[in-house]
């Protein structure tokens, strides 16, 4: 955090850039620092480690959609032309292709469980106006005028799970959805550690 006579900078300043492309830049000892060491799948296959991939992923969420990037991933120079290294960028790329997938499925089952739940939710409020209308207009005593009120609120309360899954909770899958298709296409570059 910044101290209080330090001036806030903008996010930008804070990133390197190349090309007109903010570079998002991580700096490993070794290869395998940079996959989840718990994942069985071959090398070029394995999952990358979860703190890179936040770190990735947060970068790319603090800029505008519109922005470029470019990674740049920095290892000892003896490194950098090893066959590992080599399998580095396809590990990305495949890494966040797969995550576009699981998101767009996520996605998919979010938006076919509100529709259903739209359905249902418009029935039962339907159900619920005639039934609190019948009741109402039948007699003006106080029980019956307070169960078709009740009948009235729980009907649109039937409506508040499709309504938030519908115009709130699809939106944030989509841009992360958008946030791992960018990335599983970015351009990387493996450099050797300055200095």
């Amino acid at each position: 955090m910044p101290l209080a006579s330090e001036p806030v900078r903008d996010i930008e300043s804070m990133y390197h850039k190349q090309d007109g492309r903010v570079l998002i830049e991580i700096k490993l000892t070794s290869v395998i620092q940079l996959f989840n060491s718990f994942d069985p799948a071959p090398f070029y296959e394995k999952e990358i480690d979860t703190e890179a991939e936040h770190y990735i992923v947060d970068t790319v969420q603090d800029f505008p959609a519109k922005t470029k990037f470019m990674i740049h991933i920095y290892l000892p120079p003896p490194l950098v032309e090893s066959q590992e290294a080599k399998k580095i960028i396809p590990a990305i790329h495949n890494h966040f292709r797969y995550k576009m997938l699981v998101t767009e499925r996520k996605f998919r089952a979010k938006f076919r469980f509100g529709r259903w739940s739209l359905l249902i939710g418009l029935t039962f409020l339907a159900i619920a106006l005639v039934a609190s209308e019948l009741i109402a207009t039948r007699t003006n005593y106080l029980l019956p005028q307070l169960l078709s009120y009740s009948l009235l609120i729980i009907g649109w309360a039937a409506m508040w799970e499709p309504v938030t899954v519908l115009l709130y909770e699809l939106w944030p899958i989509i841009r992360l959805k958008k946030i791992y298709e960018k990335i599983s296409t970015m351009e990387i570059e493996i450099l050797p550690l300055p200095g």
